[in-house]
C-alpha cells in the first residue's frame, strides 16, 4: 500500500509538472489570448460600490467644495495618493505630487490665473496673486519606454460662498468627483491585471481647471515628452444630464482624424452590454472644453466623455445623491476599454 500510495503522489505531481508546462506553452504560443484574459479580469474590478464609494468621499461636505488651492482640496489630492500608492502604481518621476505656481493680477482686477512662464514673469513685476497647486501623477511602465498615453481628470472645484442664503457648498459631484472616480477605477483595473502593456500609461488628477485648465496646462508645456504621447482620454462630468427621458446618454468627442475611436466604442458597446447610448462626435480641432484641450492644442489625439450640462452645474445642487451612478460605471468600464486600446493597439 505504501509503494502504491508513494506511486501515486509521484504521478501526481508529474501530472502537475506537465499540466503547468503545457499552460505556460500556450500562455508563450498565444500571447494574445494572455492579453485578453488580463482585460476581462481587470474589468470586473470597476463597481458601481466603487464608484459611489469614490464619488461620495470627493464630494461630501466636509471637502468643501474642493477649490484649488485651499486645504480641502489639498485633502483630496491625498486621498488620490494614497490610493494610487496602495494599488502599487508608481509615481510619474519621484512623487505623485507634482506642484505648480499659478500668478494673476490682484483680485479687483478679476483677471484669470496664468501658468506660462512669460505672463508669471511680468506679473511678479506687479502686484499680484499666487496660487500653490499640485497635480497628482502616476504611471504604469510599458515595454515601449519612449511612448505614454495618459487619462485624466481635474479633482479641483469651486468651494463654498459663505454668503449663499442654505446651502454654501459647491459639492461638485458631477463636476469632477464623477470623472476622478473613472480615472481611479481604471488605474486600480490596469494594476490588477497582471498585464504589462505596450506603452506607459500615466493616471494624472489634475488641479485648477475651474481656473482655466491649469494643471493641464502646466503640465503640457513643461512635460519633457509631451511628442511621444499618443493618445489622451478625458473626464469632466459623467454621472448627469439634461435629458431625463434617456438616461444612459453621453456625448462621446474625440479628434476625427482617428476613426478607429469611434469604432472602439461601438463594437465595446455591443460586445460588454454597456448601457450607454452615445452621440458620436467627431471633432475636427478638439481644444474646447475641458482639459482635452490642453493636449489637443499639442497635436495629441484625445478622447473626452462628457454627459452635458444640468440645473445644477456649477451650483450647491451638484450633490453625490444626484447621481447616475450606472451609467457613471459603465462609461468608466467603457473608458477603460478604451484606455487598454490605446495602451496596447499597434496603431490608430
Amino acid at each position: 500500500m505504501k509503494q502504491k500510495s508513494k506511486a501515486i503522489i509521484v504521478m501526481a505531481a508529474l501530472l502537475t509538472v506537465m499540466f503547468t508546462a503545457s499552460a505556460s506553452a500556450a500562455g508563450k504560443k498565444n500571447p494574445e489570448a494572455k492579453r485578453q484574459a488580463a482585460k476581462e479580469r481587470a474589468l470586473q474590478t470597476i463597481t458601481i460600490e466603487t464608484t459611489k464609494a469614490h464619488i461620495g468621499f470627493l464630494a461630501c461636505d466636509q471637502l468643501r467644495g474642493r477649490k484649488a488651492g485651499t486645504r480641502d482640496s489639498k485633502i483630496a489630492a491625498q486621498y488620490i495618493k494614497s490610493l494610487l500608492r496602495q494599488w502599487g502604481i508608481a509615481p510619474l518621476g519621484d512623487d505623485y505630487e507634482h506642484p505648480f505656481e499659478a500668478y494673476s493680477m490682484e483680485w479687483q482686477k478679476r483677471k484669470p490665473y496664468y501658468v506660462d512662464p512669460d505672463s508669471i514673469v511680468k506679473l511678479k513685476q506687479m502686484t499680484h496673486r499666487k496660487l500653490d497647486l499640485v497635480n497628482i501623477l502616476g504611471m504604469i511602465r510599458g515595454k515601449r519606454s519612449d511612448e505614454y498615453v495618459i487619462v485624466g481628470a481635474h479633482f479641483d472645484h469651486l468651494g463654498c460662498d459663505p454668503e449663499l442664503d442654505g446651502d454654501q457648498i459647491y459639492n461638485g459631484a458631477d463636476d469632477n468627483a464623477s470623472g476622478v472616480s473613472a480615472v481611479l477605477q481604471i488605474a486600480r483595473a490596469f494594476a490588477e491585471s497582471g498585464d504589462v502593456p505596450e506603452r506607459n500609461v500615466i493616471f494624472a488628477f489634475w488641479d485648477g481647471e475651474e481656473l482655466g485648465l491649469l494643471g493641464s496646462k502646466h503640465f503640457t508645456q513643461s512635460c519633457p515628452f509631451i511628442s511621444q504621447v499618443k493618445g489622451y482620454l478625458n473626464f469632466d462630468m459623467i454621472g448627469r444630464n439634461n435629458k431625463p427621458d434617456n438616461p444612459q446618454h453621453v456625448v462621446y468627442f474625440y479628434t476625427a482624424s482617428h476613426p478607429a475611436f469611434g469604432d472602439w466604442l461601438k463594437e465595446d458597446i455591443a460586445r460588454y452590454g454597456l448601457h450607454l447610448d452615445p452621440y458620436y462626435n467627431a471633432w475636427d480641432n478638439p481644444v474646447g472644453g475641458s482639459d482635452n484641450g490642453s493636449f489637443a492644442k499639442k497635436g495629441i489625439p484625445i478622447i473626452w466623455y462628457h454627459t452635458d450640462g444640468h440645473p445644477d452645474y456649477h451650483q450647491p445642487g451638484d450633490e453625490a445623491s444626484k447621481i447616475n451612478y450606472e451609467k457613471a460605471t459603465d462609461i468608466t468600464r467603457a473608458s477603460f476599454l478604451n484606455m487598454w486600446n490605446l495602451a496596447n493597439v499597434e496603431s490608430y
